[in-house]
């Protein structure tokens, strides 16, 4: 991003929320807003760096924008803003992360903020990320049993695989990122010293 405003794109389906959205980010950032998913594709591009997209919308719904971004090779974070609560579905899903509507002004900050901070890590890093994203979502539903899905077990034991490649990565991030990385997942356990301990990310509950 080299210094740049980074440029982020509602895709919500209704126009007021889209606005609302917009409002909301443009203090930061560049921001540009699509309200059906086939606008979203004609937008989306290698220059933009976050993508929050609605998941239920007439004609291309988000499950399909999100296949197509990443079909193209666009590295740009996706963050899945939807009123549909998540379900073991979302396992295999390629998006960065997952928020239930309603959301606040602070919501969409955090989010942003996070996201862009995580695109600059490697692809291992990222990669644990989402699946940790994906477990407080599941973990977060009403609608979801998550210790008899099979799914849920997959991607538990799919992040325990990946955690302790981590740690040499961990070590190198400042204390701020350190803690900020880690900040939205309080079941993951970390070294109290941050990253100069070298311990990493210790468990996941």
């Amino acid at each position: 991003m080299d210094g740049a405003t980074s440029r982020v794109l509602v895709v919500e389906d209704e126009p007021d929320l889209a606005e609302l959205y917009a409002i909301y980010l443009s203090d930061l950032y560049d921001v540009q807003t699509a309200t059906n998913g086939e606008t979203a594709l004609e937008i989306v591009d290698a220059e933009t760096d976050v993508v929050l997209l609605d998941r239920r919308m007439p004609d291309l719904t988000g499950d399909e924008v999100l296949e197509e971004i990443r079909a193209r090779g666009l590295e740009t974070q996706v963050a899945m803003i939807t009123a549909v609560e998540p379900d073991v579905d979302i396992v295999e899903m390629q998006f960065d992360d997952y928020l239930v509507k309603p959301v606040t002004k602070e919501d969409l900050h955090g989010l942003v903020e996070i996201l862009l901070r995580r695109a600059n890590y490697d692809e291992r890093s990222q990669e644990f990320f989402r699946l940790a994203s994906k477990k407080a979502a599941l973990e977060s539903s009403p609608d979801v049993s998550v210790e008899n899905e099979a799914e849920y077990r997959e991607l538990a034991q799919r992040m325990e695989d990946i955690r302790t490649e981590l740690d040499d990565t961990l070590a190198e991030l400042s204390d701020d990122d350190f803690r900020e990385a880690f900040a939205s997942f309080p079941d993951i356990e970390v070294d109290e010293s941050g990253p100069d301990g070298g311990d990493g990310p210790a468990s996941q509950s």
